[in-house]
């Protein structure tokens, strides 16, 4: 139980200083006025995410299993997990791959006006790294302790982190954001979208 609860902290940990660094006016504390620093801003707390998670995961390695899937089906849940990890790349894609992860290549990216991005993943849900994520967590076909307790921890944490999210984006694109809103779902997709309309049907 020890395990579980220092497992537990490190993840609590993890989420707040990961949410306080991305908190607007922290951002603007910590880089000042400085242009260096505004430029590796992202880049170091992209890597700062990584090497805490990597801190996370590495503790209660004696975890216990309580479930897995038998056969090939944990064979087809890793596939899956695989095509999920395509279509997360293809949702990066969609606002700048270069932009999510820091790696700017020049002043005129770094200082463009932001954009709102409601085409391919974002045209399906709002949140789609959210959601892709969520289901790459719960197609994972070892269920030990550990996963469980970061599945539902990362569901409550990025449902929050969602919400959070759509108050800095209303407040950066105004009505824009909130005809958005309107038209495409939160983080769970509307499958009618998916289906041929009447007047295409044979």
């Amino acid at each position: 139980m020890d395990e579980a609860l220092s497992f537990t902290f490190r993840l609590l940990l993890f989420a707040a200083v990961h949410s306080l660094l991305a908190i607007p006016i922290v951002k603007r504390i910590l880089m000042g006025q400085s242009r260096l620093k505004r430029r590796y801003y992202r880049l170091t707390y992209n890597l700062l995410a990584v090497a805490m998670f990597g801190w996370v995961m590495s503790s209660y390695s004696d975890t216990a299993v309580l479930y897995v899937v038998p056969g090939a089906w944990s064979l087809v849940m890793y596939l899956l997990q695989g095509v999920l990890l395509l279509i997360l790349f293809k949702c990066v894609q969609d606002t700048g791959a270069a932009e999510f992860l820091g790696l700017y290549q020049s002043d005129a990216i770094r200082d463009r006006s932001p954009k709102l991005v409601t085409n391919g993943c974002y045209g399906i849900v709002r949140h789609p790294l959210y959601l892709f994520s969520m289901l790459f967590i719960l197609l994972n076909p070892i269920i030990t302790t550990r996963w469980l307790i970061f599945s539902l921890f990362s569901a409550f944490y990025f449902v929050i982190g969602a919400l959070l999210e759509e108050r800095r984006l209303t407040r950066e694109f105004g009505e824009d954001y909130k005809n958005y809103k309107q038209t495409v779902p939160f983080i769970i997709p509307n499958l009618s979208i998916f289906r041929p309309h009447p007047a295409n049907r044979g």
